[in-house]
């Protein structure tokens, strides 16, 4: 079910796609609009949720106009923003943005940066006094490139039973969660992972470097100056927003309310629509409002790395391409909520989509929308080219492989001719090098003196990503009864209850957590979303074990 189009001026646009010459658009703009070709494009592209009984999405399509302001050319919305009281979504429907907050985050602390107040080199600890002192310094810089190498949070909060949806975090709470935390997951500036937790403390460090709280301070500084009416920070989510949509997920044929229960904000929690956020890429691009050219080039200055080398992340955006054309996006992800916004420079063209539908996907779908308007290469680009391998010569690289650091498997299979992981092809580009689902990320496999070869990840994401071949372990009985017993983490303040019931190792944890775990190598089993390695002393017994989950590396438990 899709709303009307709306003529959008500067606040009210909602999604902006299109080329235009620039000095066009400093003279005024030209009056720019989609074809019936590509709106019927956009509309295919979400007609999945265009329908009455399930959520959507609101997506618009125009220029940023820079020297004239945004220009609105396109913008609907798909689908039912509230589906107990049969409400649409429209243009204007206010959805959670997810990580597309963490570029609002940014600012704040670029704005007090700019002022004096604060430096991105200031040790974080400076303000943050509560976190532990792990030997090395990490810095305001480092919380904003995602390379502070700080355990996610949510991620250690998911460990112990009670994740980001079963229980109703504030600052607080998550502030003692990192405070808790004996290790980093790397050497500060030595690799980029994704971390919410440095959000979070940026949130914290704006309230008490400026003295008022992290959502007063964004309204007073960013919001109204901007005239971004619609947004806000979901800093209390039991306050009632209007207009604001339900987030759902997809049940069992149906769907299951998917609304945040937390009060974290500002790695996430962002309440907008997007008119509001193609007002808001206007001030990103130019500065106008927010402290001009020396805030425009801190928040797009790319993290560097302690080899030198810059990674695409600046401060809450992702530099890239889409089909050679430039690119500055974010995506987000919060309970039902899904989004993205991007802008793509050298075309005068931004992309913004929120939607309240969980199986909504985010970069995919955006930049979808943007080759429907950049047509030419970016939308016929090709996946990357095949060269002919046998299937005697891939299955020379399927099998069981492991990160030694984190313990993380990796399981390779020839199926059908192609060699995969998972549901995923891995496409052979050259010798011993594969495209991971066509894409840009990369399997480079290192041959070895005898055996399989070494795989290591070619992607900005992953420094020195290795993994080593690994032989698959079925335990007997005997090895799994050594298994049994309780083993506990202060980090996570949580207990692990290893038994062996009906011929395998089960977890229980709380509350009433139940799993039967599956063995990969010797010593390690994977559960939902992590490995377990299983430590042993001088004399073979079971001593403690150690955990990776997504975004948590190594955390270790010890037996009782």
């Amino acid at each position: 079910m899709r709303s009307r189009p709306l003529a959008s001026a500067w606040t009210g646009c909602l999604l902006l796609l299109v080329s235009a010459d620039a000095s066009a658009l400093q003279e005024g703009g030209p009056s720019l609009e989609l074809d019936d070709s590509q709106t019927a494009a956009i509309d295919s592209i979400f007609s999945r949720w265009d329908n009455t009984s399930g959520a959507g999405c609101a997506v618009g399509v125009g220029t940023i106009g820079i020297g004239s302001g945004p220009l609105s050319v396109f913008e609907r919305a798909y689908g039912m923003a509230n589906l107990e009281y049969a409400i649409a979504n429209t243009p204007s429907t206010v959805f959670e943005g997810g990580s597309v907050s963490k570029q609002f985050t940014a600012a704040a602390i670029v704005l007090l940066a700019l002022e004096g107040e604060l430096s991105l080199d200031d040790d974080v600890r400076d303000q943050v006094p509560e976190l532990p002192d792990y030997g090395e310094t990490v810095t305001i810089r480092h919380l904003l490139t995602h390379t502070s190498g700080l355990r996610d949070w949510g991620s250690v909060a998911a460990i112990s039973g009670w994740g980001r949806e079963r229980r109703s975090h504030d600052h607080d709470w998550a502030l003692d969660i990192m405070s808790r935390q004996t290790a980093l997951n790397f050497s500060p500036g030595t690799q980029y992972s994704y971390s919410n937790s440095g959000y979070n403390l940026a949130a914290v460090i704006v309230a008490r470097v400026s003295g008022r709280s992290f959502a007063d301070f964004s309204r007073e500084r960013i919001f109204e100056p901007l005239g971004l009416g619609s947004t806000q920070w979901r800093d209390d989510y039991r306050r009632p927003v209007p207009g604001r949509s339900t987030g759902y997920r997809p049940a069992g044929g149906g769907w299951l309310i998917n609304h945040p229960i937390e009060h974290v904000h500002g790695n996430g929690g962002i309440l907008t629509t997007v008119g509001d956020l193609i007002a808001w890429t206007y001030a990103l691009a130019t500065g106008e409002g927010l402290g001009g050219a020396p805030f425009v080039e801190a928040m797009h200055e790319r993290g560097i790395l302690r080899d030198g080398s810059r990674i695409p992340y600046a401060s809450g955006i992702v530099h890239g391409e889409l089909g050679g054309a430039a690119s500055v996006t974010h995506t987000g992800s919060t309970a039902g909520y899904r989004a993205f916004l991007g802008r793509y420079p050298d075309h005068d063209l931004t992309v913004a989509m929120l939607c309240n539908a969980a199986n909504a996907p985010t970069g995919g779908t955006g930049n979808a929308v943007a080759r429907v308007v950049l047509g030419g290469t970016a939308a016929n680009a090709q996946r990357a080219t095949a060269i002919d391998m046998s299937q005697e010569s891939l299955a020379e690289y399927s099998g069981l492989y492991r990160n030694p650091n984190t313990g993380t498997p990796k399981r390779l299979r020839v199926s059908a001719g192609v060699l995969r992981e998972g549901p995923v092809e891995l496409v052979p580009v050259a010798e011993g090098r594969f495209s991971v689902g066509g894409g840009a990320r990369h399997y480079v496999f290192m041959p070895a003196d005898s055996g399989r070869p070494t795989l290591v990840v070619d992607s900005w994401e992953y420094t020195d990503e290795r993994f080593e071949p690994v032989d698959e372990w079925l335990p007997s009985a005997e090895e799994l009864a050594g298994f049994a017993g309780v083993h506990e983490s202060d980090e996570a303040e949580t207990v692990f209850t290893f038994s062996v019931e009906d011929g395998r190792l089960v977890l229980t944890r709380r509350p009433g957590n139940v799993t039967a775990l599956n063995p990969v190598y010797e010593d390690a089993f994977q559960m939902p979303g992590g490995t377990l390695r299983f430590r042993r002393d001088a004399d073979g017994e079971v001593s403690g074990l150690r955990l990776s989950v997504s975004r948590v590396f190594d955390m270790r438990f010890e037996r009782r």
